[in-house]
C-alpha cells in the first residue's frame, strides 16, 4: 500500500511539474516580472485590446493605423503592423515592418520568455514564421498573450486584438526589442 501511494504521489508531482520531465519544451520563464520597458510596451498592448476589424477585411480605422505605420495599405495582414505599432508608440524607432519572419533575426532572439517578449509561430504550410504577438505572462507551458490580427479561435486571419491562451510549444522562436542600445541592459 505504501509502495502504492508513493508511486501515485510520484505521478501526480510529474503531471503538475512539468518542467522536470524530459522532453519538455527547453524554453523556460526566467521572470514573471516585467521590466519597466516591458510593462510600458504591454500597458500600450493592453489598451488594444478589443479593437476589431470593420468588415473583417483587414479593415477599420485603428487596424488602419497600424498598416499605415508600417507603410502598408489596408487590407493587408497585420499583425506584425500591431506589434511594430506598439513599439513605435512607446518611442521605438525599431521593429517598423510587416513581414513576420523580420521580427526575428538571430541578433534579437532570446530563450528568456519574459513579458513585453515578441513570439513567433511558425506555419509548416507556408515554410516561415507567419504570425506573432506579445508575451503578456509566462503560465506553466502556457502563455498569456496579446497579439493582433486573430480570433477566440487563434487564427492568424482573424479579426482583432485578443488576449490569448497559447501552448508554449507552438512557440516557435521569441524575440526582446525591449532592450535599447547603448542602454545599461545591452547584452
Amino acid at each position: 500500500m505504501a509502495t502504492t501511494k508513493f508511486f501515485l504521489g510520484i505521478v501526480c508531482l510529474a503531471l503538475f511539474s512539468g518542467y522536470s520531465l524530459p522532453g519538455r519544451n527547453s524554453i523556460k520563464p526566467v521572470s514573471t516580472k516585467a521590466t519597466a520597458e516591458g510593462e510600458k510596451l504591454l500597458q500600450i498592448a493592453r489598451k488594444e485590446l478589443g479593437v476589431r476589424e470593420a468588415s473583417g477585411r483587414n479593415d477599420g480605422p485603428r487596424v488602419a493605423a497600424y498598416l499605415r505605420y508600417v507603410n502598408i495599405g489596408e487590407g493587408s495582414p497585420w499583425c506584425v503592423a500591431f506589434v511594430s505599432w506598439v513599439f513605435g508608440q512607446a518611442g521605438y524607432a525599431e521593429p517598423r515592418t510587416a513581414w513576420s519572419p523580420a521580427l526575428f533575426p538571430v541578433t534579437k532572439r532570446t530563450k528568456q520568455v519574459n513579458p513585453a517578449v515578441v513570439f513567433g509561430i511558425y506555419f509548416s504550410r507556408l515554410k516561415r514564421i507567419a504570425h506573432c504577438g506579445f508575451v503578456e505572462r509566462p503560465d506553466g507551458d502556457w502563455l498569456i498573450t496579446i497579439e493582433g490580427n486573430t480570433n477566440m479561435a487563434g487564427s492568424r486571419e482573424g479579426d482583432g486584438v485578443y488576449r490569448k491562451r497559447r501552448p508554449l510549444k507552438a512557440i516557435k522562436y521569441f524575440a526582446d526589442w525591449s532592450k535599447r542600445k547603448g542602454g545599461d541592459d545591452e547584452n
